[in-house]
């Protein structure tokens, strides 16, 4: 079980902080394989891969991404599992989930299975 990325936009040593051994996992990214941390946040996946754009506004088309952290906001909008509006920064990476990016806002979300 591999249990460290070799990415250096992470902190991985911190005075006061600890960060515990986790499981990397593969997920893609539209289309693209890339690999991050089981239960991290989607947006802090992909924000170590280098993607910083994850959702373009409805009526402007700009360029929306990683902004509040917490679930407030919208900018952060991707399509996961053919699934619209689920928010990065609050859904937790897993193992072989598809993520693309959503233009402008999707319909309402479906119910998981």
């Amino acid at each position: 079980m591999e249990t460290k990325l070799s990415d250096n936009t992470r902190i991985e040593d911190h005075p006061i902080l600890d960060f515990p051994a986790r499981r990397v996992v593969t997920f893609t990214w539209e289309g693209q394989e890339l690999r991050g941390y089981e239960g991290e946040p989607i947006a802090a996946a992909l924000h170590a891969a280098g993607i910083k754009v994850l959702h373009t506004s409805h009526k402007s088309n700009r360029p929306r991404g990683f902004f509040c952290a917490i679930g407030n906001c919208s900018s952060c909008l991707v399509v996961v599992d053919g699934v619209p509006n689920v928010r990065a920064c609050t859904e937790k990476l897993r193992e072989g989930m598809r993520v693309e990016r959503q233009v402008g806002t999707g319909p309402a979300p479906r119910a998981r299975e």
